[in-house]
């Protein structure tokens, strides 16, 4: 028996099959696209094998057409069964839809060999598929609303980072001399941020001791600093896990809804 209601008409029944999951049709859906994303990208990587272009272009080009035809009919489904097309065309995931579909037909439109290596390029945009995997896996959902909800105060942690770094970057062009690679300070700031984040090219090194004493004590503060977006992000995430993300939106990040809330008063997407 369905669990859907008889009185739903075809565009509502859409709607939940393709925007929810919590009918067995939507959930098949999902599977359907997870499927398809995941061939899609092996489409992609198999292309970029001179050896298997080379032997298996042709049906490689086919697929990669039949998989761009479902994934523009499902787009063009998502604008019309969604209560506000405008609001999911530009949202996060409307964005890598578009842009998932975009390159195979730019292909046609571009003529003329020396346009192939343009549109070899604007090909790899399909790439973007894959961060659709983001919006079936529950988990991810999680993550996600933990990064939304936590955003201002890592937005505040980055600035606070960017201003460190230049400080120190300004210093070490004091410092050190051009001959050890300090010509100028964005080189300086380059230095800075690859020494705070523990990475060490060591294509930049200081020379003096003072240098030496400075970049010591940016490479131990690194260490101190990377500990606090993860901090802040855990906590988030641990309340998401425990119910808040059931109050939050996917879409835009609202977290202010009723208890009964079904979909987000906002952007219209289901909760």
């Amino acid at each position: 028996m369905s669990n859907e209601p008889s009185s739903l008409t075809i565009k509502e029944r859409l709607y939940r099959i393709i925007f929810g999951s919590d009918t067995p049709a939507g959930r098949r859906f999902d599977v359907a696209l997870l499927y398809l994303i995941l061939i899609s990208m092996a489409l992609v990587m198999l292309e970029s094998v001179q050896e298997v272009e080379r032997d298996w272009g042709t049906w490689l080009r086919t697929a990669e057409w039949s998989i761009t035809v479902l994934f523009t009919v499902e787009y063009i489904l998502r604008l019309w069964v969604s209560p506000k097309p405008w609001h999911y065309a530009t949202s996060f995931f409307g964005i890598v839809d578009l842009l998932a579909i975009i390159p195979t037909y730019l292909g046609l439109l571009v003529p003329g060999a020396g346009s192939l290596t343009l549109v070899r390029a604007l090909r790899l945009v399909r790439v973007f598929r894959i961060l659709n995997l983001l919006e079936y896996v529950r988990e991810a959902r999680l993550l996600l609303l933990a990064l939304l909800a936590s955003r201002h105060r890592i937005i505040v942690f980055m600035l606070a980072v960017l201003a460190m770094v230049t400080v120190f970057g300004a210093i070490m062009y004091v410092v050190e001399t051009p001959g050890s690679g300090f010509t100028s300070i964005p080189r300086s700031i380059y230095w800075a941020i690859v020494t705070l984040t523990t990475v060490g090219y060591g294509d930049i090194a200081p020379t003096t001791t003072l240098g030496q004493t400075i970049a010591s004590a940016i490479m131990i503060l690194g260490y101190a600093i990377i500990a606090i977006p993860t901090g802040i992000v855990s906590v988030e995430l641990a309340r998401q896990s425990r119910g808040g993300a059931k109050k939050a939106c996917t879409n835009c990040g609202r977290t202010e809804h009723p208890d009964d809330a079904r979909y987000c008063a906002s952007c219209g997407k289901p909760l």
